[in-house]
Order: structure tokens, then sequence, then C-alpha cells
């Protein structure tokens, strides 16, 4: 399996936790899945899907379907699941532009204006 974020949603009594992953489709939506994941030897993990794709045209709203079935799956510790918003995963072809709040060129450490 390649790499992938994940967030615990719940840790459960026997040491296992429920994970959610979120990506954005790469077509105009967002996916979460929820996975159980379980320890095992060697700082391993089982992790076993719970959930098919959960997709919505929004990040919030897929986090929100994801959170949505999580209670409904596990409804005993459904007080305990963390709401969302969780860690998103922008893909592995998608730069991520640094954010430029005040309108001025950012500076290097030379204090040059950066291009």
């Amino acid at each position: 399996m390649g790499k992938m974020n994940v967030e615990p949603m719940v840790t459960f009594t026997d040491g296992s936790q429920l994970l959610v992953s979120t990506q954005y489709s790469g077509t105009g939506s967002f996916t979460c899945e929820l996975y159980l994941s379980v320890p095992c030897k060697k700082e391993k993990l089982d992790l076993r899907v719970v959930s098919d794709h959960l997709e919505a045209p929004t990040c919030r709203e897929a986090q929100d379907i994801a959170f949505r079935y999580a209670e409904r799956q596990y409804p005993e510790n459904a007080s305990g699941i963390k709401a969302p918003p969780y860690l998103i995963w922008t893909g592995p072809n998608m730069p991520v532009e640094p954010e430029n709040r005040g309108g001025r060129p950012e500076r290097r450490q030379n204090g040059s204006p950066r291009a």
C-alpha cells in the first residue's frame, strides 16, 4: 500500500482505532474512507477497510458523511468519535502554492524578493 494520510477518529478499548482518510479525487470532488487499524507485531498495522469511498463535492461534506457513517456503524462509541475537520491529502501531483496573505512578495533570507 502506498503512502496515505489517516487521522484517528476513535480508539477502542482493545487498542484498535477507527481511521479516516480524506483525498481530493482529481475530478472536482473529495472522498473519505474509513479503516479499522488493529495493532500487530513489529510496529505494523493491520488495516481493514470499513467503508466505501464516501464522496462529496467539498472536503467538509465528504468528512461530514464519513463522520455520520462512523456514528451509525459504531453507535456504542458515537459520543467519542472525533468530529471533522480531519487531515486532507492533496495528492502527489497537486502542488500547493505558498500563501501570501499580505500581498507583499516573500523575502528570501538574503533580503531579495522571491520570484
